[in-house]
């Protein structure tokens, strides 16, 4: 039997997760002495470097001793709470992060919950002691707390501590202690990890918990096996979850070692491993022996809350400057990430219209700037939460919302929130100045809310949340306050009526842009939309002086980010997305058609 342990790392985003990986990698002696490598080096994609942010759950194999410690990084944010859940079920034991200030946060009660709920073994990680701020002794309180609170087992509450700063590889068991190195949490995990369960003698059994996509194989399965040994080249049965059994067979068997894929010829019990050569390969489905198929619970996957509509773009500048803007183009790109992204869906609603539904506001901007990069050009509606019916009452999606402000400004978010069906639940000192605010929450009162937070709490309030469940229906919500500044002609702006159009509100672009009729210019410093010429010049005459000019001084205009845009528009209002711009819009261009619209 190979000495295996497996284990998942687990914690709020931004706690440090992706840096601990980084330097047990590093500690391990898995990188060759001419390997070069990135910082954070898990975070492969583009958009996980730019943002600093895991988005995918990705998993590594390392060697210590003779063991081979197969550690599965996965993302912090409640977007992502899809793929935390399903690698759980892969691992025996779980590294928990928590952050030495800001300790136990909504992200850190999700996945300590399902953690729990499964009955893997934690050990705890107080991570960044190095902070002038940290208080790791109240951190492990907390961390006790929570774990109670959750009914824990008596085992899971004698859960080890390790106090470690992950960015410069220190690690200790004991604050008191002098600075060491990862060693410490190598012996703890092979120490209080237990060892896989299953045995090489039986048939094979194998679960996918997360999907890859190669153009020269074809879909990839990566999966933990349970039982017998895996051979390449070998015919098996693949158990989906509706109980249908398709026939196929190994093309190939991929290893991990660091960063590196290798291929291999056979993995046995206890392993993780990655195959091919089976097109119709899904997340839950169980890889059986055929003579003896003995297929594993399929895995539950959290149901979407939020779906916008995918839509051709109609605009006025449409097809200029992206490559693919056809219907089948965009139905083709939805398909294939589909095919390996579990936690979304998608239907086609009307002519060259797709309804994606996902976990949240990051997930599906995500998506469209990666779409956006790869040269598409389409349309995105305002984000709707997914209403259900359960057992005849209409029912919403809740979220538990955390945020910490400065103690100045609790009272005018308390307020705000209350505006927005919150419930108040909890309000903490955090020391410093913060105070910590928990509530209860409809998922769409948040639709637009981070940006009017951020304004309110001068850039230094922090809001987390995460799924909580579904409860009958609040009622209606109070919106966007401020109305749209419109333009009612098709040109380039100039810097001169920008600058008279400055005094009516917050304008989005500058001079030089192109615009057309029913383009969103700017936010109208009242309730109402008005309709205003970006694109009038200055009149000349033979008689003005040139002296009697002003001198135009325009303010910077506001930067519409996708996510911003996105939370910002409402339910008349598209984003229109290309790769290189991104412009708010209507949905009727012209304002007979607008007018004509309310009148329905």
């Amino acid at each position: 039997m190979q000495k295996i342990r497996n284990i998942a790392v687990i914690a709020h985003v931004d706690h440090g997760k992706t840096t601990l990986v980084d330097g047990l990698l590093e500690q391990s002696g898995t990188y060759g002495a001419h390997e070069q490598h990135d910082e954070r080096a898990m975070d492969s994609n583009a958009l996980e470097k730019e943002r600093g942010i895991t988005i995918l759950s990705k998993n590594t194999a390392i060697r210590y001793k003779d063991y081979k410690i197969n550690i599965i990084d996965t993302p912090g944010h409640a977007d992502f709470g899809g793929e935390v859940e399903r690698v759980l079920k892969m691992v025996d034991g779980v590294l928990v992060l928590v952050d030495a200030y800001e300790g136990v946060m909504p992200q850190t009660k999700f996945v300590v919950k399902k953690m729990l709920a499964l009955g893997k073994k934690p050990i705890v990680v107080i991570n960044k002691i190095d902070k002038p701020s940290a208080e790791p002794d109240r951190v492990v309180d907390e961390m006790f707390d929570l774990f109670a609170a959750m009914d824990a087992t008596e085992d899971q509450l004698d859960f080890p501590v390790i106090y470690a700063a992950a960015r410069d590889g220190i690690a200790k068991l004991d604050m008191a202690d002098p600075d060491g190195n990862f060693e410490c949490i190598f012996e703890t995990i092979l120490a209080q990890i237990p060892e896989p369960e299953g045995d090489k003698e039986n048939p094979v059994q194998a679960q996918v918990f997360t999907l890859d996509y190669d153009n020269y194989v074809g879909k990839i399965g990566i999966s933990r096996i349970f039982n017998g040994v895996v051979k390449k080249g070998s015919n098996i049965l693949l158990a989906k979850a509706d109980g249908e059994m398709v026939k196929g067979k190994i093309t190939k068997l991929i290893g991990f070692h660091g960063l590196n894929r290798m291929e291999i010829d056979e993995a046995e019990a206890g392993d993780i491993v990655a195959f091919a050569g089976i097109e119709t390969v899904d997340v839950g489905d169980t890889v059986c022996d055929p003579s003896k198929p003995m297929p594993l619970d399929p895995l539950h996957i959290e149901e979407p809350t939020l779906s916008v509509v995918f839509s051709v773009n109609d605009s006025p500048l449409a097809g200029q400057e992206g490559k693919h803007v056809t219907s089948n183009k965009i139905k083709e790109r939805l398909e294939s990430e589909m095919q390996t992204n579990v936690a979304m869906r998608y239907e086609t609603v009307g002519e060259g219209k797709f309804k994606v539904s996902g976990r949240g506001e990051l997930q599906i901007t995500i998506l469209a700037e990666n779409m956006r990069r790869e040269g598409f050009e389409f349309g995105i509606s305002r984000p709707e939460v997914i209403v259900r019916v359960i057992e005849g009452v209409k029912c919403e999606p809740f979220e538990h919302l955390v945020i910490d402000v400065p103690a100045d400004f609790s009272g005018s978010i308390i307020e705000r929130l209350g505006k927005r069906k919150a419930e108040m639940k909890s309000m903490i000192p955090m020391g410093e100045g913060f105070q910590r605010i928990e509530f209860e929450i409809p998922a769409r009162s948040l639709i637009g809310f981070r940006g009017q937070f951020l304004t309110d709490t001068k850039g230094e309030g922090i809001m987390n949340h995460s799924f909580l469940e579904f409860r009958p229906f609040s009622g209606t919500v109070e919106s966007r306050q401020y109305g749209a500044l419109i333009s009612m002609e098709t040109g380039v702006t100039l810097a001169y009526s920008l600058f008279n159009l400055q005094d009516r509100g917050v304008i989005f672009i500058g001079p030089q842009v192109k615009v057309y009729e029913g383009m969103v210019v700017g936010e109208h410093s009242r309730s109402n939309d008005l309709v205003v010429n970006p694109i009038k010049g200055k009149a000349q005459s033979n008689v003005r002086s040139s002296g009697a000019d002003e001198a135009i001084k325009l303010v910077p205009p506001r930067d519409m980010s996708l996510e911003r845009a996105l939370e910002w528009i409402e339910d008349d209002e598209l984003l229109e997305i290309t790769p290189l711009n991104i412009r708010i819009r209507k949905r009727f261009l012209t304002e007979s058609e607008r007018k004509r619209n309310t009148r329905k």
